[in-house]
């Protein structure tokens, strides 16, 4: 299975830490009943352990949940604390969080709203 989750529409991080035991259904059943989101939807969701130096991945392609879990050989995730959060990332604040970085860049060039000209 190889499918491009860069068109993907949401990418949601769990902050805080999870445990990493659970499989498909016990983090499906934290994304339904904690944060009351769409597991359906075109939606990635993410969620770390107590270690930060591994992720899961939780997506549902059509047809039944694909599940993705890295482990970092060297280094560890700048993963948000908060754990009664979820944040929706940009792809740029995905690819900051996989090369571990902070989501937040303060010194990158952050996008604008409309201006009054």
């Amino acid at each position: 299975m190889k499918y491009d989750y860069t068109s993907v529409k949401n990418i949601y991080i769990i902050c805080g830490k999870t445990d990493m035991r659970k499989g498909i259904d016990g983090l499906s059943t934290l994304i339904q009943d904690s944060f009351e989101l769409d597991l359906y939807g075109d939606s990635i969701f993410l969620f770390a352990g107590w270690s930060k130096d591994r992720y899961k991945c939780l997506y549902f392609d059509g047809d039944g949940f694909a599940i993705l879990y890295k482990r970092l050989d060297n280094g560890k995730l700048q993963w948000p604390k908060d754990e009664k959060e979820v944040r929706n990332l940009s792809q740029q604040e995905l690819r900051w969080l996989l090369e571990g970085l902070s989501i937040q860049q303060p010194k990158a060039i952050q996008p604008s709203s409309n201006g009054v000209f």
